[in-house]
């Protein structure tokens, strides 16, 4: 393991968009649904992380202690919502409502095999529209340029406005 020094941007939506939040049809065609894992158990959570964070250095789950993230994922305030694309998971959305009249977007991704399908936007929009389901203040995330070159720019297309951008050493393997 070592530490770089990663620019990360932080991003939030103080109120919905008005989207149409049903998939498009090549992802309609490709069985697009999105299943809520609660309870989820430390390995399968894991699993989901590492298969869509494992190209881009995400650890901090990972190097956490297993009674920690499996409290996180008890907690019936933390969401994991799995798309699936014909029965078989393709990527994950985490929400955090823990902390009073917001809602942070913790983890977002597809699996590899499911990226530049079209998917990400139709998965980004339902699980922005199910962050604003509890009528939080706001709905925010933030992102670093180790993560997918795409990313940033589907936030911000999505609907997201940056409100920080700060230098943060990330541990990476």
């Amino acid at each position: 393991m070592k530490t770089v020094l990663t620019k990360t941007t932080y991003l939030e939506m103080r109120a919905p968009r008005q989207t149409d939040s049903s998939p498009p049809a090549d992802a309609r065609s490709a069985g697009f649904r999105v299943e809520n894992w609660h309870p989820l158990e430390v390995a399968r959570y894991r699993w989901l992380y590492n298969s869509v964070g494992g190209d881009w250095n995400w650890g901090d789950r990972n190097r956490m202690v297993e009674h920690e993230l499996a409290a996180i994922l008890a907690d019936p305030l933390v969401e994991v919502h799995v798309l699936h694309v014909d029965e078989e998971p393709a990527g994950f959305a985490e929400l955090d409502r823990r902390q009073p009249n917001e809602v942070e977007l913790a983890y977002f991704g597809l699996f590899p095999a499911f990226i530049g399908r079209g998917l990400g936007k139709a998965f980004l929009e339902w699980t922005v529209n199910q962050a604003w389901t509890t009528t939080p203040d706001r709905v925010w995330l933030h992102t670093c340029d180790l993560d997918h070159p795409a990313a940033l720019n589907n936030y911000l297309r999505a609907g997201f406005e940056i409100f920080d951008e700060r230098m943060v050493e990330q541990i990476v393997e």
